[in-house]
């Protein structure tokens, strides 16, 4: 009998232990993070909007009614490799750099730069990226000797070596991509090697372009190579990943960036005609179509309750938005002014969904204020990480708001830029553009500006002083009143100048 009441105690323990340790697993966490898409892009997002979108996500609109939909959500920059830069590290990109990353330019990480993977990593969990990287390469390491530093031809480098300094040097443990879709090299890229040698050049005209420009950059291709397989080829490897990763007891991490909806406007034959915004709006249909297979391969692996999930994208609508409301009555900006490198909201507020079953509540929406360089803070916290002082040095912990356990969001003001001397900063329900104009959309002259201004009730209100806006009753940034509230003006640009110097804004930092 007592040895029959110690085996029973033992198991007891046992049992316990098991849920003890099942309750306090880590969750897996997934980001899904598409490209130049607007906030009047996604149904779900525009439901009570006068501007309604023409373009059918259903898995996103799915996806938003099991989690929390941000709609006052924000990425650092209005273009590509900062808003990147920033979401992984939890800090302004502007305290480093302000542009992207061009053709074989090398990485915008520090070396000692704590990375969101690298902490993810010391937690135990396993990483990948897969898809767009834009972030930079060690390429001059596989650059031939004899060879002039702008060379980049296929016969300049040697493609039987390792490229440092790409994403599995800086938290990592997997690559699969191209990079970027529209950069050389065009050839696929696992870890830190060319699947195939690149032997010709790229040839645009060898694809069907389907809207605007294919905007590709001059360089080395591998001979077939085919943009169009992306999107498919991408999705599989992250089915893959999902499905294999799922069997094993440690938890995983996926980035998973897309080049889409970016030029080159390119969707699937089987996409053409499936929006009512054109290929723009296919394209997002296809990028939606993707999204979907992957939480389908969560669902299938047993692990969608215990995976984090978050969609958002880079930045705003490119500039072919101007013509696509021309054509199609689609503003992809949804109820806001400005694009692709505006300082205005729609170059930078970005659709942003969360869905962390039993823990994020179902169909909620907030308007509270938040920023891609919080997932850091807050991950941080889900996975019980002490961030150091020397890193994620503008991130928040917004996990509160998350779970609902609080209605209110930490995060007052965040500051809003593209180029080097153009800023915005949002506090308190104001927002200060500290320049001329909120246009930083060169391109724009290309279009009948004035006719959109018109049809969406602008004025034209470049202002040497700058901008104000009170964003409670003015969202859309029509009334520029900094010649009524100047103080309100002076106190932005106080706090402005004061988040500058002082090289950091998280709370978690303030009394250090």
């Amino acid at each position: 009998m007592t040895l029959l009441i110690k085996l029973i105690f033992t198991l007891s323990v046992l049992f316990y232990t098991s849920l003890s340790l099942a309750a306090d697993k880590q969750p897996n966490i997934v980001i899904l993070y598409a490209d130049d898409l607007g906030m009047g892009d996604l149904g779900s997002f525009n439901k009570n909007s006068a501007n309604k979108s023409k373009i059918p996500t259903p898995n996103l609109d799915q996806l938003a009614t099991q989690g929390l939909s941000f709609t006052d959500a924000h990425s650092s920059s209005a273009i590509c490799t900062p808003s990147r830069y920033a979401l992984l590290t939890g800090r302004y990109h502007w305290r480093k750099f302000h542009g992207i990353v061009k053709s074989f330019e090398p990485s915008v990480f520090d070396a000692k730069r704590l990375t969101l993977p690298e902490m993810l990593q010391k937690k135990g969990y396993t990483t990948a990226a897969i898809g767009k990287w834009h972030l930079g390469w060690d390429w001059d390491a596989i650059r031939k000797p004899n060879r002039a530093q702008d060379g980049v031809g296929p016969d300049d480098f040697d493609w039987s070596k390792p490229i440092p300094d790409g994403p599995t040097a800086h938290g990592f443990d997997y690559y699969f991509g191209d990079t970027v879709i529209n950069f050389p090299p065009y050839v696929w890229i696992e870890n830190d090697k060319v699947l195939q040698v690149p032997d010709t050049m790229v040839d645009e005209t060898l694809w069907k372009n389907k809207e605007g420009k294919m905007e590709y950059r001059k360089g080395p291709m591998i001979t077939g190579w085919d943009p169009y397989e992306n999107i498919p080829t991408t999705t599989q490897k992250g089915i893959e990943y999902i499905t294999e990763k799922a069997k094993q007891d440690k938890p995983f991490f996926l980035y998973f960036a897309y080049p889409s909806p970016h030029a080159p406007i390119i969707p699937n034959d089987e996409f053409d005609n499936t929006s009512k915004a054109g290929p723009y709006g296919d394209l997002i249909v296809e990028t939606d179509d993707s999204i979907g297979k992957l939480l389908a391969a969560i669902k299938a692996a047993g692990i969608e309750d215990t995976t984090l999930v978050i969609f958002s994208s880079d930045n705003g609508p490119e500039h072919y938005a101007y013509l696509r409301d021309e054509k199609f009555d689609h503003w992809s900006s949804g109820d806001f002014r400005g694009l692709k490198r505006d300082i205005y909201e729609g170059g930078h507020r970005v659709p942003t969904i969360v869905r962390w079953p039993d823990h994020v509540p179902k169909n909620t929406q907030t308007n509270e204020l938040m920023s891609q360089i919080d997932f850091m803070a807050t991950i941080a916290n889900v996975v019980g990480f002490d961030l150091p002082d020397n890193a994620a040095e503008d991130s928040y912990n917004l996990l509160p708001l998350w779970t609902g356990e609080s209605s209110k969001g930490s995060r007052r003001s965040l500051v809003h830029n593209t180029f080097k001397d153009d800023y915005a900063i949002r506090s308190e329900g104001w927002t200060l553009i500290d320049a001329k104009s909120g246009n930083q959309n060169r391109r724009m002259q290309r279009f009948n500006y004035s006719a959109w201004q018109k049809k969406h009730g602008y004025v034209t209100d470049d202002n040497d002083k700058g901008q104000l806006f009170d964003m409670k009753s003015d969202a859309g940034q029509r009334n520029n009143i900094i010649e009524k509230h100047p103080e309100k003006a002076n106190d932005l640009l106080k706090k402005l100048e004061q988040i500058q110097s002082q090289g950091f804004s998280a709370p978690r930092l303030q009394n250090n």
